[in-house]
């Protein structure tokens, strides 16, 4: 089975799927697009005209990450969500809500004035305490095993890891049991392998061309 996962470089979205790719060893062809100008050929592909979308075999087209790492997760062996099924179905839950605290993490870069971006850093820093109730003992959120579910709040993590660097922002200080979890997950090769370099510099950019009121909090 060939598979193309076609993304960008700073989606979180896309990044659950390169650590579940990454993690499970799949071997599989990596294609960036430019999302504020997709080629006409990603156009006829993407349904929303978002990222990330996996290509199997040259032409069916599965989109929306947690979709994509079920089906990942279907087809390889090893299992990585819970057998229990009301278990298993929290997880998905909590993996819906993860999508939130994504989108919040671009907010945070983008909001044009102080009193959205203090919304944007309060909001988030509730969704994670609501999470952070819900984690067990660790290291991984069900215990002792890694599950797509880990791979969904990597993302999140890398990038309150570059906040910290870039804007001295410092959201899981109040939440131990979360900041351990953010620590194994950021300690992973799989987890490591799916920040690109270059990902500071693009969030500096994008908080420079959006002219946001982060650029006000930047380091050197």
């Amino acid at each position: 089975m060939k598979l193309e996962l076609i993304s960008t470089k700073r989606c979180p979205f896309v990044q659950r799927s390169v650590i579940m790719l990454n993690y499970k060893g799949i071997d599989y062809e990596m294609t960036f697009v430019d999302i504020e100008n997709p080629p006409d050929w990603f156009r006829q592909i993407s349904p929303f005209g978002k990222v990330p979308v996996l290509r199997v075999d040259d032409e069916t087209v599965i989109f929306e990450s947690a979709v994509i790492n079920e089906f990942l997760d279907d087809v390889t062996p090893g299992q990585l969500h819970p057998e229990d099924p009301l278990q298993r179905a929290l997880n998905k839950s909590w993996i819906e809500f993860g999508g939130a605290c994504c989108s919040l993490t671009f907010q945070i870069m983008t909001a044009p004035d102080r009193q959205e971006f203090d919304a944007c850093v309060a909001e988030l820093g509730e969704n994670l305490a609501r999470v952070d109730v819900a984690l067990g003992e660790g290291p991984y959120f069900n215990g002792e095993s890694f599950a797509l579910i880990d791979a969904a709040y990597a993302p999140v993590f890398i990038r309150l890891d570059e906040f910290e660097a870039l804007l001295d922002l410092h959201i899981l200080d109040d939440l131990p049991k979360m900041k351990a979890w953010a620590a194994t997950l950021l300690a992973m090769p799989a987890v490591q392998s799916a920040r690109v370099p270059e990902l500071r510099d693009l969030f500096r950019q994008l908080i420079e061309s959006r002219n946001a009121y982060a650029r006000n909090l930047l380091r050197d």
